[in-house]
């Protein structure tokens, strides 16, 4: 009997281990009860067998990292192009994973006919607008049933922080000025009154910027346009932004919007971050004490995170392994490696391990 119930204890004390590790052998399980954790996508890692199990098994939340954004789905005026993206919702429908849209309007891989009309002369305020809301119109109306929220509007504030504007100079907002973010999400809450829409934009801790962004929502949604939640790229580095500066931009942000979304966090193994498309895509020496500093790194903006989760609800990795980042498998950036294999790093974000301290030399 004695033997009996000796085995019985063991067995059942396995058991109770093999459930608490269970339950945080995924990202998406260990952080159930804090927020949903995402991934980018491509065509690819929604056709490999090998990879749309990874998919699967760690993420509830996918983005389209390029096929839903407005040039590859409109690359002319009303010829539209939905290979790549219903690719993505067809298997976001297929398996019960909610989609993020990223997304409608963006400065950068647009169409150049959204500028021009039909004589070749520059776009007229009032037509740029209309082609806005028709495709905002047409490609939310398109993916609504799966499409939790989307990206609405994407970096549109500017970098330089001596500007006396605080908008990106680009063509949308040359035309238009900041009505073409007021339209835009207008459009988006006719189109779908259901799906949360955020802006969404890097640099986001950054003092000025940040409070850029903050003003710009505020002052919007006292205008009354319908921006529920801001997005925090959070395109950062193994040297920063520290702890406390992800935690003063949250704390700012949620002082105006009840929704925030990390939607694309990536922590790369040199001092360049941001969402800029031009950078270097040979990161430091993939050392040991760099694997370490990068650990620690994503431990302390996770600790920021959770610190937040009353207002984070999606914490969405940029790509889903090193050898699909759009920085380059050099760079290191991701918790799975180029061979789609989970880094100790992983492991520390699983477990919310405290990785060893690394001193880091100040820049």
């Amino acid at each position: 009997m004695k033997r009996f119930l000796t085995g019985a204890l063991l067995l059942c004390m396995a058991l109770g281990a093999w459930a608490e590790t269970a339950d945080t052998t995924s990202l998406k399980n260990a952080y159930q009860d804090e927020f949903m954790i995402g991934v980018a996508v491509n065509r690819r890692n929604v056709s490999v067998p090998e990879q749309m199990k990874l998919v699967k098994e760690q993420f509830n939340s996918i983005t389209a990292e390029n096929d839903m954004k407005p040039q590859p789905t409109e690359p002319k005026e009303g010829q539209y192009n939905w290979g790549g993206a219903d690719s993505i919702a067809n298997f976001c429908r297929a398996n019960g994973i909610k989609l993020r849209g990223h997304c409608l309007v963006w400065h950068s891989q647009i169409g150049s006919w959204m500028f021009t009309d039909k004589n070749g002369q520059p776009a007229s305020k009032k037509l740029l607008l209309k082609r806005i809301r028709n495709h905002i119109k047409t490609i939310v109306n398109r993916y609504k049933d799966v499409v939790y929220c989307w990206d609405v509007v994407n970096e549109a504030m500017t970098d330089d922080p001596k500007a006396e504007n605080s908008y990106r100079q680009s063509k949308l907002y040359q035309i238009a000025g900041d009505d073409f973010i007021r339209e835009a999400f207008k459009a988006a809450r006719k189109a779908d009154p259901k799906a949360l829409l955020f802006y969404n934009d890097y640099n986001e801790c950054d003092p000025v910027k940040s409070l850029r962004i903050y003003k710009m929502v505020k002052e919007m949604k006292a205008d009354g346009i319908p921006i529920d939640g801001i997005g925090m790229q959070a395109h950062y580095n193994i040297y920063g932004p520290s702890e406390d500066e992800v935690d003063k931009a949250i704390s700012l942000y949620k002082q105006v919007v009840d929704h925030i979304h990390v939607t694309e966090l990536d922590v790369r193994v040199n001092r360049e971050m941001g969402g800029q498309l031009r950078f270097s895509t040979q990161g430091e020496e993939v050392t040991e004490r760099v694997k370490r500093m990068q650990e620690q790194r994503y431990a302390a903006f996770f600790r920021a995170f959770r610190k937040h989760a009353d207002v984070i609800d999606c914490v969405t990795f940029w790509n889903l392994s090193d050898r699909d980042s759009w920085l380059g498998v050099n760079n290191y950036p991701l918790p799975f490696d180029r061979n789609y294999q989970p880094k100790p790093l992983y492991d520390v974000l699983v477990k919310k391990a405290e990785p060893e301290t690394i001193v880091v030399p100040q820049p």
